[in-house]
């Protein structure tokens, strides 16, 4: 949870960001109101701009570890959700 300036508590996610999935957001790490999959990647998408909103059309999502399986489905409060482009390496 964070609190806003008007005292306001607000359910918040860290959203994690990996490869190029970084570099379109241009940060690692940030946090953002919870909701379902979609509803996240649309308001990160909106944030960061058009680059990021395809990059998500080919990401895996994990929350906490887990394969994002539902994106219908509400990622609780506290969650870290990672967002993870296909990357090779060895």
């Amino acid at each position: 949870m964070t609190v806003d300036d008007g005292g306001v508590r607000t359910a918040t996610i860290t959203v994690r960001y990996w490869a190029a999935a970084r570099a379109a957001a241009g940060r690692a790490e940030e946090t953002t109101e919870v909701g379902t999959l979609d509803e996240i990647v649309a308001r990160l998408g909106e944030r960061h701009g058009d680059r990021l909103g395809r990059i998500f059309g080919y990401c895996s999502f994990l929350v906490d570890g887990a394969a994002v399986r539902d994106s219908g489905g509400a990622i609780p409060a506290g969650s870290v959700l990672e967002v993870l482009p296909p990357f090779a390496g060895g």
